[in-house]
């Protein structure tokens, strides 16, 4: 199987080719299986930088787990990852560049998903069509429509999906929220999430060679075909619109979940967003700073993202504050501190360490918890703290603030699933065109 086999391809002949390569590794993979013994086995698919804490937390939780795939694209990080595997696990991981390989086999339980973001929904569907698990990186999609579609797929199919917002699984932000909720604040009414970094300017990149070790088109996979072009793999595609969904889904992901978690909303009725490319002129497509306002019926919640310029909110890099009648929770992955409602702190809670925004790997504590969660959802049924249809919530609301910037204006939503009413412009822009025969489907 070639990467230029299509999508539609691949699942027609899953079954087939999952039955030849059981039959073909009997021996290799009947000790492996789920049921011969208690761990299950992993795939780890897009290993650069967040595949790492990927390897962490499954290295954490290796009494229930192992890592017996890796998969990339490009084949100096699939060695470079696999050696990694063998050197902090002391087991092998098979390797492959194509992920459909991969599906196809019977001996694999879960994968886990860190590739760019326009590979997570496509792929998400795929694996779940292919009866695994599903542990996904944020944002589950790069657009609103192929959220919904991942949220069917997941109720169709049946297997697990998790959502990599690890803040879930904090065990300070699970306490702290239920305080919220249990009136420590009074009733809870503005939320504000932010985000500050110092990124630098990615330059203007020019057309080259596609670089020997990279299947640029395996890597491009369901996005319209781009020529390679020397300043976006292997991290930059986060800033083109092809690939990428901007800081805003990129990081805002995370604390705007704990945001509407705390004040207990889901969709909001309006969305407003401003902002620009205001740092540097470079390639970078989407903004550098963003201020946006989701509003609800008696709450309001606010994101502010800032890419390239560091100054903390706080004290804090990035965060979220919820405010309510008697005061206000300051929570971040670090603790959270209470204040009364003039802003004099009366309690504080410090886990002993301190995270970055600069941290592009975030192997912490908060995600083995999250892989423990998903793991224990497999084999013991617990309820996921993250499950694709609380996931999809932040994710589709901080789409829907990319399309307010990008025509302007403010959005009037459906509250019960965030469509756009009344503007068909901005509709169009709830999903993306596809290269030929990659376009997802439930």
């Amino acid at each position: 199987m070639t990467s230029r086999v299509s999508r539609r391809t691949f699942l027609d002949g899953l079954a087939v080719g999952a039955a030849g390569l059981a039959v073909g590794t009997a021996a290799k993979s009947y000790g492996q299986i789920i049921g011969s013994n208690d761990r299950l086995n992993f795939a780890v698919i897009g290993l650069n930088g967040r595949g790492y804490a990927h390897l962490a937390a499954l290295k954490a939780n290796k009494s229930a787990a192992r890592i017996s795939y890796v998969c990339d694209v490009d084949s100096n990080i699939l060695k470079k990852f696999a050696d990694a595997v063998q050197r902090e696990t002391g087991e092998a991981p098979a390797t492959d560049k194509d992920f459909r390989t991969i599906l196809a086999r019977k001996d694999i339980d879960a994968i886990t998903i860190a590739t760019p973001d326009h590979w997570h929904t496509p792929m998400a569907i795929a694996g779940l069509q292919a009866g695994k698990h599903v542990y996904v990186e944020k944002p589950c999609s790069h657009n609103p429509a192929e959220g919904q579609m991942l949220v069917q797929a997941q109720q169709k199919y049946g297997k697990l999906v998790q959502m990599g917002t690890q803040q879930r699984s904090s065990p300070h932000s699970m306490e702290i929220v239920e305080k919220i909720h249990g009136g420590i604040i009074g009733r809870p009414y503005l939320a504000k999430a932010w985000y500050s970094n110092v990124r630098k300017s990615i330059g203007t990149g020019k057309e080259a060679p596609v670089p020997s070790q990279l299947d640029w088109d395996l890597w491009q996979g369901p996005a319209p075909r781009r020529p390679y072009r020397d300043n976006v793999h292997p991290y930059n595609w986060h800033w083109f619109r092809n690939y990428g969904t901007g800081e805003t889904l990129n990081n805002g992901t995370h604390e705007v979940d704990v945001c509407r978690w705390a004040l207990g909303v889901d969709f909001p009725k309006r969305v407003t967003s401003s902002g620009g490319r205001y740092q540097f002129q470079d390639d970078w497509q989407f903004y550098d700073t963003l201020v946006t306002s989701f509003e609800y019926e008696d709450k309001m919640l606010t994101w502010e993202g800032k890419s390239c310029q560091g100054m903390k909110y706080y004290g804090r890099d990035r965060g979220s504050a919820i405010m309510g009648t008697t005061g206000t929770v300051v929570v971040d992955r670090d603790g959270y501190e209470i204040y009364d409602l003039k802003g004099n702190k009366t309690n504080e809670f410090k886990v002993g360490s301190t995270t970055s925004s600069a941290d592009l790997r975030g192997a912490d504590s908060m995600t083995d918890l999250h892989f423990a969660n998903f793991i224990a959802g497999i084999r013991k049924g617990e309820k996921l703290n993250a499950p694709i249809s609380v996931g999809n919530v932040a994710v589709t609301m901080l789409q829907l603030s990319n399309i307010a910037w990008e025509v302007n204006r403010e959005l009037h939503l459906d509250t019960k699933d965030g469509r756009i009413q009344g503007d068909p412009e901005a509709m169009k822009m709830w999903g993306r065109e596809y290269e030929k025969e990659w376009a997802p489907h439930v």
